[in-house]
């Protein structure tokens, strides 16, 4: 049985609705159905796709925080597919830049090789993705990694780009999920990590050089030298760095 994959997808500018339409064809390939959260925007521009069986559409909700976004997707999507349906929760950005680049055979090759006994399972970023970004990225989402891994054990990427699970336990999780913001990506690991594995790969590389059609090493010095970079990094990761102290804390005898 082939695995589903859920996106949200957020797209003011129209700029990603193309690479949807390009990896399309490759995606239900791979994928047995695709569960999509669009915003408002975004569901008009996917209007002539909707008569597609390989899609579920759940509108998210004007006005709701990135975090509700998420978990009102998570959650019906969750709710749609079958108990034991593996579910490959990932971002269209990443997605695409995966497949279009020479990162796709690999990209392929992990999905299809995952076996049920494997998940829950968090794709992490290698060292080399992790080259490809800007340092203030690594320093901050490592920061995060560094706590859990003093309070736990593990280290793990709680900033997920790509995470794998059952649909009966997504559902699971999503229940006990509280963060309005993107920070409660964090917070559906910390009730997984028990038993979660991690999986390192090169195609969670950084993206966004390749959806700006931009040189790489020009827009990673931008960003690691922009204080507004690094104040948008610390509002996910502070709350992140919180939440493990606090379940750390929930869980000491």
């Amino acid at each position: 049985m082939k695995p589903s994959l859920v996106l949200p997808y957020h797209d003011p500018d129209g700029s990603l609705f193309p690479h949807l339409q390009a990896i399309l064809p490759e995606l239900k390939a791979h994928f047995g159905r695709i569960y999509l959260g669009p915003s408002a925007p975004a569901s008009r521009a996917l209007a002539g796709l909707q008569s597609d069986p390989i899609l579920s559409l759940f509108p998210t909700p004007t006005g709701l925080p990135t975090g509700q976004q998420f978990k009102h997707l998570y959650l019906n999507a969750a709710q749609a597919a079958r108990p034991a349906e593996i579910l490959h929760l990932a971002f269209l950005d990443r997605l695409s830049f995966a497949l279009e680049s020479s990162h796709r055979a690999q990209f392929l090759a992990d999905v299809d090789s995952l076996r049920p006994e494997d998940v829950p399972l968090i794709f992490q970023r290698s060292p080399a993705a992790w080259a490809s970004h800007p340092q203030n990225y690594a320093r901050l989402e490592g920061f995060v990694t560094r706590v859990g891994e003093t309070l736990f054990g593990q280290a793990l990427d709680y900033g997920w780009c790509h995470l794998v699970v059952r649909a009966s336990e997504l559902r699971q999780v999503m229940l006990k999920v509280t963060h309005p913001g993107i920070s409660m990506v964090a917070e559906m690991i910390l009730h997984m990590q028990h038993h979660i594995r991690t999986r390192a790969v090169d195609w969670l590389a950084w993206e966004d050089p390749f959806h700006a059609g931009c040189d790489p090493a020009t827009l990673k010095a931008e960003r690691e030298n922009s204080a507004a970079e690094y104040e948008k990094r610390l509002a996910y990761c502070l709350p992140m760095a919180e939440e493990l102290v606090r379940f750390a804390r929930k869980d000491t005898p």
